[in-house]
């Protein structure tokens, strides 16, 4: 069954993109991550298979180098709109869920996060009402839903602190909904996190003074 994927993402922008990087990177090499990060999800959006694809994007006005990368993998292009972080994500879900029974939402702050499992994320939505991947921070990166529902999950959510996982497990009991959790991955948000990148994306990373030892976990 068609599952429509939403890739969720700032356009990489100095000064704009994965900010709480900065202090380690400089807003350059901050935002040089965030890119390789958003062409990282698209291409495991696009490598999935499951259905179409679509980056949906901050600010308003597409950017140029967003409409250059959702060309480059076929994937259509939307911009969030107004609203907060819970407001946009239930308006893009809604949006899909008009054209196709399924639909995933992801964010690109996980390099750990592949084709595999959004093929097994859409698997769950069989018997589930919706599925997550949960962060170890308490967040969580992806989010799939089989029907609109109403959107108590994301409507009056604080978000970015360390119980949302959990705050979105009450709303879903308190619903009446089943629901299905794939294994956590570990996000990127601020430099702490940066020694659970790959390897092979630590190399080259512009580095601001006294933030080697950060990126190499000392």
């Amino acid at each position: 069954m068609t599952t429509a994927v939403v890739v969720f993402a700032k356009a990489p922008v100095p000064g704009l993109a994965k900010t709480r990087l900065a202090p380690a990177l400089g807003e350059v090499g901050a935002a040089a991550l965030a890119e390789r990060m958003l062409r990282h999800a698209l291409a495991q959006a696009v490598a999935a298979g499951i259905g179409p694809v679509e980056l949906c994007a901050t600010p308003d006005a597409p950017h140029p180098a967003l409409r250059a990368m959702a060309g480059s993998f076929g994937a259509a292009l939307a911009v969030q709109g107004t609203g907060d972080l819970g407001a946009r994500m239930a308006r893009a879900l809604r949006r899909q869920l008009r054209r196709w029974p399924r639909a995933l939402l992801v964010g690109t702050d996980s390099p750990a996060l592949g084709a595999r499992q959004l093929q097994e994320a859409a698997r769950a939505l069989d018997d589930h009402d919706a599925v997550f991947v949960p962060t170890l921070d308490g967040g969580y990166v992806l989010v799939g839903q089989r029907r609109p529902g109403d959107g108590r999950c994301f409507r009056g959510m604080a978000w970015s602190h360390p119980r949302v996982m959990d705050e979105t497990r009450r709303r879903l009991a308190e619903a009446g909904l089943r629901w299905a959790e794939l294994s956590p991955v570990r996000d990127i948000d601020g430099p702490a996190d940066l020694a659970s990148l790959p390897p092979e994306w630590r190399e080259g990373l512009p580095v601001m003074p006294g933030g080697r030892d950060v990126l190499h976990g000392g």
